[in-house]
């Protein structure tokens, strides 16, 4: 492992430099061994990652993350050592991706390191906030009761991923047949309608069905890199930075989305910034870690600006009335927090409160959306088939006639 230094020489001189070693201990003894005092001791952070995530790899989910703090800290509340608790994590979980970033996790403690430290070659894995809380416990000797709390959170937002997740199964479930149903039409049962319709004149909606098939069967590869190419563009618009900001912004703006967006918003950073602040973690360090959460750019841009008036000594409350994304009764719920100094405790009731009006404004967004899809569904279906048999109703029509 490599690591860079600022030391103190014999005669006084700051000098920086970098050292390998195996392990942080060792580091510190052999620039101690060049008569040295160390000031500042960082692993570089060009050293190569231990673990690399292939897309093949299976992912470490929220779930997983809940289930590492509770067992940890079970663990370490009974006395047992950091490094023999993840081992003895890393040969119970059942996620390989988890069970190798353990067991080198692992093998750093017992060459020196701290956990957090060790924790941090593993960015992809732990998220900033869980490697954040971690060094706030290992700062304040109460690990096990930070990996507590981590437990709760992770809980709770495990519970949130799964109410959005629950709510869009009926929505995609019913587009997906959707769509099936229509390419099986259009590409097997119109061809049949099309020779036997051939010499007659047919009706504008029945040719445009007819010419629709034709593209679908003849051009599928064309279409297959037309929805590709739309992904693939989609994407990188909102890798940009300014696609990022349309992006976001519509989710806040959106009817129905907006509302829910930032209802979800909310929830999340009330919780995070409560986690943060019971911990020990301070003002301006766990508002920094609460606006990461949000994930929104809008909000982050907003929140810039909050934190550099809370340096300087002004209300968050105040600040916060700024931030549109937030409902004012969040605003009111932290200003009464900040006048009875139990701001963690209030902001803990206020994410539990916005918990609640997620799952009600889901189960408003699934109900507005399944008559609607039904109506999609019935159209795009039923359009397909009314062409179909447009040219019998003609051909009946001139018989009678």
């Amino acid at each position: 492992m490599k690591f860079k230094y600022k030391a103190v020489d014999k005669v006084g001189q700051i000098m920086h430099g970098g050292i390998e070693a195996l392990s942080e201990t060792e580091a510190i003894n052999l620039i101690q061994g060049k008569s040295l005092r160390l000031i500042q001791l960082d692993l570089d952070e060009d050293t190569p990652k231990d673990i690399t995530i292939s897309f093949l790899e299976p992912k470490v989910k929220t779930a997983d993350l809940t289930v590492f703090c509770k067992q940890l800290s079970t663990m370490l509340n009974a006395g047992i050592p950091v490094s023999r608790a993840l081992d003895i994590l890393a040969s119970q979980t059942t996620n390989k991706t988890m069970k190798q970033a353990l067991t080198q996790v692992s093998s750093h403690i017992k060459q020196g390191m701290t956990l957090s430290k060790a924790m941090r070659r593993f960015r992809k894995i732990f998220p900033p906030l869980l490697l954040n809380m971690v060094e706030s416990g290992e700062l304040t000797g109460k690990l096990d009761e930070v990996l507590a709390r981590m437990q709760v959170h992770y809980e709770k937002e495990n519970r949130i991923n799964s109410k959005i997740k629950g709510a869009m199964i009926y929505p995609i479930v019913l587009t997906t047949l959707t769509v099936a149903v229509m390419i099986v039409m259009l590409t097997f049962v119109m061809p049949m309608f099309a020779d036997i319709f051939s010499a007659s004149t047919l009706p504008l909606p029945t040719r445009i069905m007819l010419g629709a098939s034709d593209i679908l069967r003849n051009y599928w590869y064309i279409i297959i890199a037309a929805v590709a190419a739309f992904v693939y563009g989609f994407k990188m618009f909102k890798k940009s930075k300014e696609g990022r900001r349309i992006y976001d912004n519509a989710l806040l703006t959106l009817p129905i989305i907006g509302k829910l967006m930032s209802t979800i918003i909310t929830a999340r950073f009330t919780r995070t910034l409560s986690t943060l602040l019971s911990s020990g973690v301070s003002i301006i360090k766990a508002l920094e870690s609460a606006t990461e959460i949000t994930n929104n750019v809008i909000v982050m841009k907003d929140m810039s600006g909050v934190i550099n008036n809370v340096k300087k000594g002004v209300a968050l409350s105040a600040l916060l009335k700024r931030v549109q994304t937030f409902p004012p009764m969040m605003v009111s719920m932290l200003s009464i927090g900040e006048e009875t100094g139990a701001i963690d405790d209030m902001l803990s009731k206020t994410a539990d409160f916005y918990d609640d009006e997620l799952e009600v404004a889901l189960s408003k967004l699934v109900a507005l959306l399944e008559p609607l899809m039904i109506v999609v569904m019935g159209v795009g279906i039923g359009g397909i088939v009314i062409a179909m048999y447009l040219p019998m109703f003609d051909m009946f029509n001139n018989i009678q006639m």
